[in-house]
């Protein structure tokens, strides 16, 4: 176990490496300047901030220096917001995106499991065929969709819940529900075939042989290794949750990470966008390492000696 983790912690350094190289690179791609206005600057003021961010040098400098002060620990300096780190500007807005994020998880896997489940055990059935189009639905509408449909009609149609206001726990409601679609319809996909072919097993015709109830064969034969799988489509799922929210943040304006993403982006704020690129990646990398783990932890069939030698 020691060793594959080693090697596993080293494919992720290098994953990381590959990442911010590239994100460099295509940064320095995308046509304009990270100042405002630069129309209204003169040349000699331009002058003077490319030299102060470093601008004015050759990209690979600037390329060198930004992985010498990322292996200290710098993430760098906005450019739009004068003396603020990178650092702390994704401390000030990581709780509402991950607020949402974890609420939308939990909601939608609470509810695709048990729509998974009850749909493989009503198998061809009226509700079956239900699960199936909710899930379909699910998979092919875009989050902002829903997102528009409930701000209209739950917001402004029937004002309920408040529309685009950052204002207490009711405004993360909408914004939950509307990522929690896509985890819903993908959990009881992933359940109902998982369930559909647990059931068609062995040990679970010997559970039944043996006269135990119907519900002690589909709690603890049938769910629990059907959950196996699921688990390591969670992981990545819930980081695909957080970098869901760069639309849904700027619908329902929450100031959470995903809408600052999007605002740097618009203004060519470098150091923002590489520094939340980073941790997104950083946090996808290290859900899949954890998941994986996890998933050795919960099957004993697998067996990690043969990922140290290969």
């Amino acid at each position: 176990m020691k060793g594959y983790i080693f090697k596993r912690v080293g494919f992720m350094i290098v994953t990381l490496f590959v990442i911010v190289t590239a994100t460099f690179f295509l940064m320095q791609l995308i046509p304009g300047t990270p100042f405002t206005n630069p129309e209204k600057l003169t040349e000699k003021q331009l002058v003077i901030l490319n030299a102060k961010y470093g601008l004015d040098q050759p990209v690979a400098i600037q390329y060198l220096k930004y992985i010498g002060n990322l292996l200290q620990g710098d993430l760098g300096y906005s450019f739009q917001y004068e003396g603020r780190t990178v650092f702390s500007m994704i401390g000030d807005r990581i709780g509402p995106s991950a607020f949402i994020g974890l609420q939308a998880l939990i909601f939608g896997s609470i509810i695709g499991l048990l729509l998974g489940i009850f749909s493989a055990l009503k198998h061809n059935s009226v509700y079956d065929y239900l699960s199936v189009t909710i899930a379909v639905l699910g998979m092919s509408i875009p989050s902002f969709v829903f997102a528009a449909l409930l701000q209209y009609y739950v917001g402004v149609k029937l004002e309920w819940l408040p529309v685009a206001l950052w204002e207490g726990y009711s405004s993360t409601i909408l914004p939950s529900f509307a990522l929690s679609v896509t985890v819903i319809a993908t959990v009881a996909r992933f359940i109902r075939s998982e369930m559909l072919e647990v059931l068609g097993q062995d040990y679970v015709t010997t559970a039944r042989a043996k006269g135990l109830s119907e519900w002690t064969v589909i709690v603890k034969h049938v769910t629990r290794n059907a959950l196996i799988p699921v688990v390591t489509m969670l992981g990545p799922l819930a980081v695909s949750i957080m970098t869901g929210t760069l639309v849904i943040e700027k619908i329902f304006s929450v100031p959470g990470l995903g809408e600052q993403f999007t605002l740097s982006i618009l203004v060519l704020d470098y150091s923002v966008i590489m520094g939340i690129t980073l941790f997104y990646s950083g946090l996808f990398i290290l859900v899949v390492f954890l998941v994986d783990i996890l998933y050795g932890l919960l099957d004993p069939r697998i067996d990690y000696k043969g990922a140290e030698q290969s």
